[in-house]
């Protein structure tokens, strides 16, 4: 640490710094041709990124090594050693930021300037709890059992059986479909049910990000009418304990809202209904199941997306490879500096978004084709 005098840089050198507990730090994610780690402190709510070496150093202090025993940490790992001045600077950062047990916390953000209200008649969102994390707590001690293989393997297994159902008769509950929403009554049943699935679904959310280890900061309301929907906002989705984790987490509220459907698929299949209760079972199958798969689409916002960007390990995935294949298409020489699996990655999430799409529309035009001439 030759560039802080003597004494100072022994000092220095003896310091073990420490991150304070509530400071999270995601894994290696790639953003365009880099690769890139967040960083995000839960008490003010701000995070930053820093790339692989600062993340190497900000990782390592723990309170328990020494400036110098992490200097040698990362000479080994990167072949050169800090000096004093680059310590100081990334020492200042870090303490800027009140990110380092012992500094001071840093400046409340300022208040937001009056401008027009943020709920209105027309579009808007209102918390329905005020402690969502508290909530999610008790509903996680209330049903997280179901989240053990001993209840969630044959769940699951009833899924794909209900599935193969919706399958095998889909030309039949196509038809049933249609007749149904021409009914208002049915409609408005079919609906009703189809809204609270999807709250269902954010709660799924909320409840498995709790079961491991996250925290849920909101559960409320958005409308723009006519649409009003229920949210659960994961406040650290991101920064969850492994990839695993936070694929389940994205993932859970598709199965819940398949889940849903295995007691009405059970009367459907094995109940002595009328003819207009039948279809209309039918209808919420089918309506159910489309919406379920819709929100594995690998497009932006949808949760579908969340899972393919953690599956590829990468943040802003979407804005990434359009910005890649625009350069690949026009042959510049920076999409050669991207590095090989950023190449491959976007190339593959460009390819199978546009296989995605082109299997949706075939299955619409498909099913229309078969309500036309039934």
């Amino acid at each position: 640490m030759s560039a802080v005098p003597g004494a100072a840089a022994d000092a220095l050198a003896e310091y073990r710094p420490e991150l304070r507990p509530h400071v999270l730090l995601s894994e290696a994610l790639l953003q365009g041709a880099a690769t890139v780690h967040l960083i995000k402190d839960t008490d003010s709510g701000s995070s930053f990124k820093v790339g692989p070496k600062e993340h190497f150093l900000i990782a390592r202090m723990d309170g328990e090594r020494s400036l110098r025993e992490i200097g040698e940490e990362y000479a080994r790992e990167y072949g050169r050693r800090l000096d004093g001045a680059r310590w100081q600077q990334i020492l200042r950062m870090l303490g800027s930021r009140g990110l380092l047990a012992g500094a001071p916390a840093p400046a409340a953000p300022r208040p937001e300037p009056a401008g027009p209200p943020r709920r209105g008649p027309l579009r808007g969102s209102v918390r329905l709890v005020a402690d969502a994390d508290a909530t999610t707590a008790r509903l996680h001690r209330a049903v997280g059992f179901l989240l053990a293989p001993g209840w969630l393997v044959p769940l699951l297994a009833l899924v794909v059986a209900m599935e193969a159902a919706v399958v095998l008769n889909a030309g039949q509950l196509l038809v049933d479909t249609w007749e149904s929403l021409t009914n208002p009554v049915l409609l408005v049943g079919i609906a009703t049910l189809l809204w609270f699935s999807t709250a269902l679904h954010e709660l799924a959310h909320g409840v498995v990000a709790r079961h491991h280890g996250g925290t849920v900061a909101e559960i409320g309301l958005r409308w723009q009418l006519p649409v009003i929907i229920m949210y659960c906002t994961v406040d650290n989705y991101l920064y969850l304990g492994s990839r695993r984790q936070r694929v389940e987490t994205a993932l859970a509220g598709a199965v819940m809202n398949l889940l849903f459907l295995l007691p009405f698929c059970a009367l459907w299949l094995f109940a002595p209904l009328d003819a207009a209760t039948h279809d209309a079972l039918g209808a919420l199958l089918l309506l159910g199941s489309v919406q379920a798969f819709a929100m594995l689409v690998p497009l932006p916002p949808l949760d579908g997306y969340r899972i393919v960007s953690q599956l590829c390990g990468a943040t802003d995935l979407a804005a990434s490879t359009g910005a890649y294949l625009r350069l690949a298409v026009r042959r510049d020489p920076a999409a050669a500096a991207y590095p090989r699996r950023a190449r491959n990655v976007y190339l593959a999430y460009g390819l199978g978004s546009v296989l995605v799409l082109v299997l949706i529309i075939g299955t619409v035009v498909a099913a229309a084709r078969h309500l036309l001439t039934v």
